[in-house]
Protein backbone atom coordinates (compact mmCIF):
# COMPACT_ATOMS: atom_id res chain seq x y z
CA UNK A 1 0.00 0.00 0.00
CA UNK A 2 3.21 2.20 -0.41
CA UNK A 3 2.58 5.24 -2.04
CA UNK A 4 -0.96 5.35 -2.48
CA UNK A 5 -1.41 8.07 0.29
CA UNK A 6 -0.42 11.47 1.03
CA UNK A 7 3.57 11.88 0.83
CA UNK A 8 4.91 10.80 4.07
CA UNK A 9 1.78 9.17 4.92
CA UNK A 10 1.83 5.63 6.70
CA UNK A 11 -0.16 2.48 5.65
CA UNK A 12 -3.03 2.50 8.00
CA UNK A 13 -2.44 -1.55 8.04
CA UNK A 14 0.22 -3.73 9.74
CA UNK A 15 0.43 -6.57 7.43
CA UNK A 16 1.77 -10.25 7.74
CA UNK A 17 4.14 -11.01 5.19
CA UNK A 18 5.62 -14.43 6.27
CA UNK A 19 3.56 -17.09 5.51
CA UNK A 20 5.32 -19.53 7.73
CA UNK A 21 3.97 -17.48 10.51
CA UNK A 22 0.81 -16.77 9.36
CA UNK A 23 -2.55 -17.15 12.47
CA UNK A 24 -5.74 -16.42 12.84
CA UNK A 25 -6.46 -12.84 13.21
CA UNK A 26 -3.43 -12.17 10.47
CA UNK A 27 -4.03 -9.15 8.29
CA UNK A 28 -2.57 -9.78 4.98
CA UNK A 29 -2.52 -8.21 1.70
CA UNK A 30 -3.47 -10.89 -1.39
CA UNK A 31 -4.22 -10.32 -4.96
CA UNK A 32 -7.12 -11.13 -6.89
CA UNK A 33 -5.98 -13.64 -10.83
CA UNK A 34 -8.16 -11.69 -13.33
CA UNK A 35 -8.83 -8.41 -14.13
CA UNK A 36 -8.28 -7.70 -10.25
CA UNK A 37 -4.67 -8.76 -11.13
CA UNK A 38 -2.44 -5.86 -9.78
CA UNK A 39 -5.04 -4.29 -7.68
CA UNK A 40 -4.45 -4.68 -3.90
CA UNK A 41 -6.56 -5.86 -1.68
CA UNK A 42 -6.79 -6.46 2.30
CA UNK A 43 -7.89 -9.31 4.37
CA UNK A 44 -7.91 -10.54 7.73
CA UNK A 45 -7.21 -14.19 7.97
CA UNK A 46 -9.79 -16.81 9.61
CA UNK A 47 -8.24 -20.16 8.79
CA UNK A 48 -4.68 -21.10 8.49
CA UNK A 49 -4.17 -24.58 6.93
CA UNK A 50 -1.06 -26.22 5.36
CA UNK A 51 -1.68 -25.07 1.94
CA UNK A 52 -4.32 -22.82 1.87
CA UNK A 53 -5.74 -19.77 3.96
CA UNK A 54 -9.03 -18.36 4.44
CA UNK A 55 -9.46 -15.00 4.07
CA UNK A 56 -12.15 -12.15 5.74
CA UNK A 57 -12.04 -9.51 2.98
CA UNK A 58 -15.10 -7.09 2.90
CA UNK A 59 -16.00 -5.92 6.03
CA UNK A 60 -19.92 -5.75 4.78
CA UNK A 61 -19.85 -9.26 4.14
CA UNK A 62 -18.06 -10.58 7.13
CA UNK A 63 -19.36 -13.95 6.73
CA UNK A 64 -18.09 -14.32 2.98
CA UNK A 65 -14.64 -15.83 3.02
CA UNK A 66 -11.96 -16.18 0.07
CA UNK A 67 -9.77 -19.22 -0.04
CA UNK A 68 -6.22 -18.38 -0.83
CA UNK A 69 -2.97 -19.73 -1.40
CA UNK A 70 -0.20 -19.79 1.77
CA UNK A 71 2.04 -17.62 0.23
CA UNK A 72 3.22 -13.97 1.38
CA UNK A 73 0.80 -12.53 -0.33
CA UNK A 74 -1.91 -14.97 -0.93
CA UNK A 75 -3.46 -15.60 -4.09
CA UNK A 76 -7.60 -15.63 -4.89
CA UNK A 77 -9.12 -16.81 -7.70
CA UNK A 78 -11.48 -14.05 -9.07
CA UNK A 79 -14.16 -16.31 -9.11
CA UNK A 80 -14.65 -16.68 -5.50
CA UNK A 81 -14.88 -12.37 -5.45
Amino acid sequence: MEGMGEAGEACPFEFNFDEKTFKVGDTVSFRVTGSLEGFPFVGRLVEVHADYVMIAGDPQEPEKLYRGTRESRPLVDESEI
